[in-house]
């Protein structure tokens, strides 16, 4: 007999969640101090330690760390059913979008340490890249609750606000 789905995310889900948003807050914080470092190994030098690159670098590991977590618990516990009134385009798009965000918190760590520790401009410019989308799609995931909290009503943030015991 199949585990039924859990009705809400668990309380680690939810701290995993909040703490690599966070996370991403303070990478797109220290953008411009690591692409200033970045710059100067383009050009052959090497850059003068600093503790805001060193801590855009750590990040992006702990970043990779927690996705890797969250995805196994992910697929370990399972994940709140989506609303059976939501349309399967609707559906299908949720699916899309938080596949993607989970690639994308997998595959940019990846990116920026190629970048990073091989100098390796072709992985810079897809870490930007995939930069730019990261921030879109945090965008429609965004606009995707407000929108069932405030349009639709259907109750789907109470799904990751306080959580279950487990």
């Amino acid at each position: 007999m199949p585990t039924p789905a859990p009705r809400a995310y668990s309380r680690l889900q939810i701290r995993l969640h909040w703490l690599v948003f966070g996370l991403l807050a303070l990478q797109y914080i220290l953008h411009e101090p690591i692409t200033e470092a970045f710059d100067l190994v383009e050009d052959g030098l090497t850059p003068a330690f600093s503790p805001l690159v060193a801590a855009h670098v750590f990040g992006g590991f702990l970043i990779f760390a927690l996705a890797a977590a969250r995805l196994y618990i992910r697929k370990e516990r399972g994940v709140p059913p989506l609303p059976d009134s939501d349309p399967p385009l609707q559906r299908m798009a949720a699916h899309a979008t938080h596949y993607s965000l989970y690639a994308l918190l997998i595959a940019m760590p990846v990116s920026g340490a190629v970048a990073w520790f091989r100098a390796n401009e072709t992985a810079a410019e897809a870490h930007e890249v995939m930069r730019v989308i990261l921030l879109a799609l945090i965008g429609l995931h965004v606009a995707a609750t407000l929108y069932h909290q405030f349009i639709v009503k259907d109750g789907l943030m109470q799904r990751m606000r306080k959580g279950d015991p487990v």
